[in-house]
């Protein structure tokens, strides 16, 4: 018996297109024909995606969802409700230090890990899993690589800045341990050096409005430790991820190290492809709040070289980095005159990143759908070992989206999910929007409502990463 049968619909691959039949059953992926009628009178769910492109869930493997807290009891439900809207069905989070973790899960990876798989269990609409956020604080940050590595999470994210960061030596030694036991290392590069001045700086003369924050992190720290974290995978010969590149000095790294023959990929967010530095002119101190992000945005030369390297492949995906802030909390510090090394980072994305990418990219050209394809769901499943995601294959799990290109819409927060209350893409006019989306072959979005459950989504736990 087959559970679910698509009909009618164009099945978008990084390797091509073609109008054919998606059956399902036990929610994996059975069969992928061109006619699959044979099926249809015993399918116990027949859907017709006549005009329709057929695409394998998202996966998005940067975000800082939030877990539940007693304030707040709905808030890591409410973005992967978000996310299955958007047209994403798995998501990697991670645990960020300061973010309402307790004292022992603060100084400990392994701690860090268990209470947040406690907080989140049952709590998900889709499927996700967790990449730990590596802190200068903890007792032991290295030490507990191999356990966390068996305990199902094969990925860490260091910071090279803020207050919480690695220093060198634990950044170098934490990517060879993870090398060593299957696992790979995500980097958020910047200089602390050249940041730390530059903003002592603008302090020391009175520049502490928001726009300071991109004046104070010039593209060129991000080339620099962008080059230093290369050549720390070189001697340790390890694979590294390199998160939201933003500039093309960065990028030109990245390529000088693949071109080596090293086992290095980089991400760049939406933010970066469809926003440029001309949102920091703003008057409106608030505004520019809600673009303080780290990186910040760039001059519109560079998002010309970032949508060149995704389209020729010297950019591995595309991920969010959603930090579900919001006007009424984090972001309104700025209208109270709070200087901007102590204003929250990031913005939302988790809803918007299929919106984005396709409008941004295939509607304008910029894009193949089979490259979208490609840097949201293909090389992001097998880049962080999640082999059951990312295609739509007989084999692999039911993840699909029905996307209608023909429509044109405009991004307002007022339709949004997430739990921020609003979007620095507000406004942005894009092509395409989702109509239903299945997990496992279960429907949780059908024609733009919500039909899903809470705890429908199951924590991965991945064997491995950086292949």
């Amino acid at each position: 018996m087959t559970d679910l049968l698509v009909t009618g619909g164009t099945v978008v691959a990084a390797g091509g297109s073609r109008r054919a039949d998606v059956a399902a059953s036990g929610g994996r992926i059975t069969a992928v024909e061109a006619d699959l009628a044979v099926l249809r009178a015993t399918a116990r769910s027949v859907v017709d995606a006549t005009g329709l492109l057929v695409l394998p869930g998202a996966v998005d493997v940067h975000t800082h969802t939030r877990v539940a807290r007693d304030a707040e009891p709905d808030r890591f439900f409410r973005d992967s409700v978000a996310a299955a809207f958007g047209g994403t069905t798995t998501f990697l989070a991670f645990n960020n230090p300061g973010t309402g973790s307790s004292a022992a899960a603060e100084r400990s990876v392994l701690a860090g890990l268990r209470e947040w798989r406690a907080a989140t269990d049952a709590d998900s609409a889709v499927d996700y899993g967790l990449s730990v956020a590596l802190s200068g604080r903890m007792e032991d940050p290295v030490g507990e690589l191999p356990a966390m590595v068996e305990a199902g999470v094969p990925t860490a994210k260091a910071f090279m800045v803020f207050d919480f960061r690695l220093d060198d030596q634990r950044l170098f030694e934490a990517m060879g341990v993870l090398g060593r036991r299957g696992g790979m290392l995500q980097v958020h590069c910047e200089d602390p050096v050249v940041i730390d001045a530059a903003v002592a700086g603008c302090l020391a003369r009175g520049e502490t409005r928001p726009w300071f924050h991109a004046a104070s992190r010039p593209a060129y720290a991000e080339g620099v430790a962008t080059a230093r974290v290369m050549a720390f995978a070189r001697a340790a010969d390890a694979p590294v991820h390199v998160v939201h590149l933003s500039s093309a000095d960065a990028l030109r790294h990245v390529r000088e190290a693949r071109a080596l023959g090293l086992r290095v990929s980089a991400e760049t967010c939406p933010h970066y492809l469809a926003l440029t530095d001309a949102r920091y002119a703003a008057d409106d101190d608030l505004e520019v709040a809600k673009v303080v992000i780290s990186p910040p945005l760039r001059p519109a030369a560079d998002q010309d070289t970032l949508w060149a390297g995704l389209a020729a492949g010297d950019l591995d995906l595309v991920a969010t980095d959603h930090v579900p802030d919001r006007v009424a909390v984090e972001k309104g510090e700025a209208r109270r005159g709070v200087p901007f090394d102590r204003l929250s980072n990031g913005a939302p994305g988790i809803e918007t990143l299929l919106a984005v990418a396709y409008g941004e990219g295939v509607g304008r050209g910029r894009l193949t759908v089979e490259r979208l394809v490609d840097v949201l769901a293909t090389t992001p499943a097998r880049r962080f070992g999640i082999p059951r995601k990312g295609a739509i294959e007989a084999g692999r799990d039911a993840d699909l989206v029905l996307f209608d290109p023909a429509v044109r819409r405009t991004i307002r927060a007022a339709d949004l999910h997430h739990t921020s209350d609003y979007t620095p893409y507000e406004g942005l006019a894009v092509a395409g929007a989702v109509r239903s989306v299945f997990v496992r072959g279960r429907e949780v979005v059908r024609d733009g409502a919500f039909v899903g459950d809470r705890g429908y989504g199951r924590f991965i736990e991945r064997e491995g990463a950086g292949e």
